[in-house]
Parts: structure tokens; sequence; C-alpha cells
């Protein structure tokens, strides 16, 4: 079987007019070569679409099915051209984006919220993951992009471009009440030393575990790794649990849990990077509409 559009199109003329004259003008062509074209789909199809008399045109049961199935075809055919210049433009289209847990309470709600807003038609495939693993599946082209901590290792560095997304301190997240916290705002790390840390394993973000026991070290003393946990909300959950205290990235202290309270440090601190991370081979319009919003949001 083999149906033109132009086939659907007459179909749907005639059936919407109810007459072959009126709806060859309609058309702007002659009327016995669109009875042809109707005789050639009723050929096509193995059934009367029209039930003719010399006074009438009227729809038979297997046109009336044919009818709004011939309209929706003609639709998305008359919407191919849209969608495709939406697709190659990155108006629309898959971006599958990984992140860290941190990312989730700094830079990357605004920045999904407005970019949805502006390309409503782009699907969006969010995974939280580590650093370590976010690289890989860049490495391995899993995913378009990864919101992650850098820096990146040096097999990394040849394949991936990368972004500076968001600079920010670390602060001290301890327990509620805690003795060395009571009527101060600003604290020293001194105040809480004799307090276990918990802190990321450094082998899932060794820039971050290293950025963390250098605080100390500058201080002049030396952490008591109590717990590790790979997740932000974790290493918040464990402080609110009274387990000891953190060093985490301002933006977590949006994280609000019972039993916890966040402080500046007087100390001199590290400054907590996130950045985006993608292949330099990866053309696809999506991604380069998200660069380009990032971008301007720098």
């Amino acid at each position: 079987m083999n149906i033109e559009l132009r086939q659907l199109r007459y179909f749907v003329a005639v059936a919407e007019e109810r007459h072959f004259g009126r709806a060859a003008v309609r058309l702007h062509m002659t009327q016995p070569p669109l009875s042809q074209t109707i005789q050639s789909l009723e050929a096509a199809l193995g059934t009367p679409l029209f039930a003719r008399t010399k006074r009438s045109v009227t729809l038979t049961p297997a046109g009336t099915a044919l009818l709004p199935e011939a309209r929706r075809i003609l639709q998305q055919v008359a919407a191919l051209p849209d969608l495709a210049r939406r697709a190659a433009s990155g108006e629309s289209g898959l971006l599958s984006l990984s992140f860290v847990s941190t990312a989730d309470y700094s830079v990357l709600p605004p920045l999904l919220r407005e970019f949805r807003e502006r390309f409503p038609q782009v699907q969006i495939d969010l995974r939280e993951a580590t650093t370590d693993v976010q690289l890989e599946d860049l490495m391995q082209g899993r995913i378009d992009a990864g919101l992650l901590i850098p820096p990146l290792h040096e097999k990394a560095r040849t394949e991936l471009d990368y972004l500076t997304v968001l600079s920010e301190p670390l602060v001290l997240a301890a327990p509620h009440g805690l003795k060395g916290l009571r009527g101060r705002n600003a604290v020293s790390l001194k105040a809480v030393a004799d307090m276990p840390l918990i802190i990321f394993p450094r082998r899932i973000s060794p820039a971050f575990h290293d950025a963390i026991v250098g605080c100390f070290r500058d201080a002049g003393l030396t952490p008591r790794i109590g717990q590790e946990a790979i997740q932000m909300q974790t290493i918040v959950g464990l402080v609110s649990a009274g387990m000891g205290i953190a060093l985490v990235p301002q933006s977590v202290s949006n994280l609000k849990r019972p039993g916890v309270e966040y402080r500046p440090l007087t100390d001199r601190t590290a400054t907590f990077e996130t950045g985006l991370a993608w292949r330099r081979d990866n053309a696809s319009p999506v991604l380069h509409t998200f660069l380009e919003l990032l971008r301007k949001k720098r």
C-alpha cells in the first residue's frame, strides 16, 4: 500500500466540502483529477470512502473513521519544519545532566527553573552522582554535562571542557547548642577542635577532602575524622544527630535540619568551587543552548 499525503489532503477537502466541485475550487484544480485521486485512494484502502449521488456526497463508515486520522497526519506533517528548526537550534530535544549533591542547594534549582521557562520543549534527564562517577560517565558519553567539584584529572582535561559556575566559602555545620558556639556568630575551628569531623571520603572527592583537612592544618589543628559520607544531606543528618561537626559550602546552609547550626568561620578557609564539565566533541544543540544560558548568568 502506497498512500500519498496529496491523497489525504484531497480526501479531507472533499469530506469537509461534501462536494467534489467545491473541493476542486478550494484546491485550485479541476474536478476530474480530484475524482481520480480519490478513486486511487479508495482502491489502495480497498473500500469506498464516499457514497456518491448526483446531488450529494456523504462519508461512508470507512470515510468517517479515516477523516480524523487524516487530519491528524496532515497536522503532524505541517508541524515537521518547526520541529526540525527547534531541534537544530537547541530549543527542543534531550539534555542529560548530572550533579553533585551540593549543587542541589545552590546553582541547580535556579538554573533549571530559568532553562525550563525559556525552553519548555527540552526534556531534562537529571541524575545525582559524585564527581568521580560523573567524570566516568562524561568520558563514556553517557551524559551531556555534569555539575561537579574540580579539579578534573589529567585524562579528563584532554577530552572535557570546564566552566566555573560558583565559588563560595566553607562554613561550619555543628550540633545545636554546642558549647563552643554559645553567644557567637563567627567561630574559630579551635573552639570546636575536640569534636569529630564528618567529611567526604578522599577517594570520592580528593580536592574537597584535602581543602577541609587543609583548613584545620592552617589553624594548627589535626582533625579527628569520625565519619565519612558521600551525600551532603547525610553529612548534615549526622551533624543533626550529634555525631560531629562538618565544614560545608555556604549554600548548604539552605538545607535546614533540626539540631544543626551553621556558622561562618573566623579562620581563613579554602573556596569551594562548583563547575560544569562536558565533552569537547559533543555537538548537541541542546547542550550548547544550555551553555549559552549558563555563560550569560556568570
